[in-house]
């Protein structure tokens, strides 16, 4: 199926479909992510029965402040698509779909991970990367850059974030 057509079959269903640089984008609200996912899933003609990742993107200042994408790819159909979701800043969460997509069990961890975005319902929601006693989210773009103070050759090379430009 043709990105465009695929486009267009899916805004029968959904009310927020995109079409970018050949690639097609449903929008849901954060509570909906789970029912839109099944239906994308059993839906016969779509039948998106893999998922391929799942990435997260901070952006501090705006609402939502941070945004879910689920890249989704049918193996009978050969087309794929991605579903996206807005959070809020105060207490980012969502439910968990491993039951849906078991790929998602290390995916979702690492969004935690990186991001605090928490999965009701994971069946192992703990950091995958980051040392267990590891303070803050790396990827949120409030972090500090970091860093340890580097020694040279006799110079020395402050962290990044501690460095005069």
């Amino acid at each position: 199926m043709a990105e465009a057509d695929l486009a267009e079959r899916l805004r029968s269903h959904f009310s927020d479909v995109q079409m970018a640089l050949g690639e097609v984008t449903v929008i849901v609200a954060p509570d909906e992510i789970a029912s839109s996912l099944e239906h994308l899933r059993s839906e016969a003609g779509l039948e998106f029965d893999f998922l391929s990742d799942l990435s997260a993107t901070d952006w501090p200042g705006r609402e939502p402040r941070f945004w879910l994408a689920y890249q989704l790819y049918s193996m009978p159909h050969r087309h794929r698509m991605r579903l996206k979701a807005g959070l809020r800043e105060e207490a980012p969460r969502v439910g968990t779909v491993t039951g849906l997509y078991p790929t998602a069990d290390w995916l979702e961890r690492e969004v935690f991970d990186f991001f605090g975005i928490v999965f009701d319902g994971h069946p192992d929601l703990r950091r995958i990367i980051m040392p267990d006693d590891w303070e803050g989210y790396p990827l949120r773009k409030d972090y500090s850059l970091g860093g340890v103070g580097t020694h040279y050759k006799g110079a020395f090379i402050p962290p990044v974030d501690e460095r005069g430009m």
